[in-house]
């Protein structure tokens, strides 16, 4: 029995000291193989330099070097395609994933009640107020518009048996969003409730407008809820202007009154516009994936490894 430990990194060398002398004090008494998969997604930095130094010195230490920053989406799908444990985790490299979690996890998985350990903070301390004020909206409006079970704070901090990573690796779509892919393919889930921990080196690549950009991206991706949005207004709409066009017959036709108002027509016109192009911006946004998707190209590609038999493109 074997676990995997994926871990993303893009641009973590000041973390990567930190995470290896953790994963590796919490993982030396366990029972288990293991192995650290480190996907090294077009660093910028000295990180793939640092985990050639650790693979080196540790057997256990695999990596597989991305030839430009696909994004953690990719480098998370990189890590599923090649890794080989029975069990199958992925983290993040600047510790806001405990490592100390992981026995527990493990012995959760062991008992055959569950498939799946995932993690999720209970606190955002440390946070920006705004920053927690949209995620928590985020998880709410996904929820209620889509099929996906996403828990609110919920982490890709998970542990899982192979059956559900193959599971996983099954969607091989291009406009990827693990959280949701996680809730949507099922399997039986302990979630574990964790305070919310800082990073311990280095700064954080999320910011504010990346971070709104991929929850659009999670909500075009698991709902249809923006196209139905967009037919009721153009409905809705329709439906007003036929009342509007009425009232002004009538008006004309019982009071004789002209219908006035230049400025008036102007912004009305303008309104609608407005709305026309809003729903056109929804209708684009699911063409653009589609378009993305049709494409084929390969999630990743790998240009320098030391895992024997690796997949390098996908």
């Amino acid at each position: 029995m074997e676990l995997s430990i994926i871990i993303p990194c893009y641009n973590e060398e000041a973390a990567l000291p930190y995470f290896y002398e953790e994963v590796t004090r919490v993982l030396a008494p366990q029972k288990i193989e293991y192995e650290l998969l480190f996907v090294n997604d077009g660093s910028t930095d000295e990180t793939l330099r640092v985990l050639k130094h650790y693979a080196e010195q540790d057997a256990h230490i695999k990596y597989l070097s991305l030839s430009r920053n696909f994004g953690k989406e990719a480098a998370m799908y990189a890590g599923f395609c090649n890794a080989g444990g029975d069990y199958v985790a992925v983290m993040d490299a600047d510790l806001q994933d405990p490592p100390s979690l992981l026995p527990r996890m493990l012995e959760t998985l062991q008992t055959g009640e569950y498939d799946c350990v995932a993690t999720r903070r209970v606190t955002r301390q440390g946070e920006p107020p705004v920053r927690s004020f949209f995620a928590r909206r985020f998880y709410r409006i996904i929820n209620k518009i889509s099929d996906a079970d996403i828990a609110d704070g919920a982490r890709d901090f998970r542990l899982m048996k192979r059956t559900m990573m193959d599971a996983i690796v099954e969607m091989g779509e291009y406009n990827r969003f693990s959280k949701g892919i996680f809730g949507w393919v099922g399997f039986r889930t302990c979630w574990l409730t964790y305070e919310n921990v800082e990073r311990v080196a280095g700064k954080t690549k999320w910011k504010f407008w990346k971070l709104f950009k991929y929850a659009m991206d999670g909500i075009v991706n698991f709902s249809q809820a923006p196209l139905n949005l967009a037919s009721w207004f153009g409905m809705w709409m329709t439906f007003l202007s036929f009342l509007v066009l009425v009232f002004i017959i009538v008006r004309k036709l019982c009071f004789g009154d002209p219908v006035d108002g230049w400025a008036s027509t102007i912004c009305v016109i303008i309104f609608m516009g407005g709305i026309q192009l809003f729903c056109m911006g929804v209708m684009g946004q699911y063409v653009a994936k589609t378009y993305m998707e049709a494409k084929h190209r390969p999630h990743f590609i790998v240009t320098e490894t030391n895992k024997e038999d690796a997949q390098k493109i996908k």
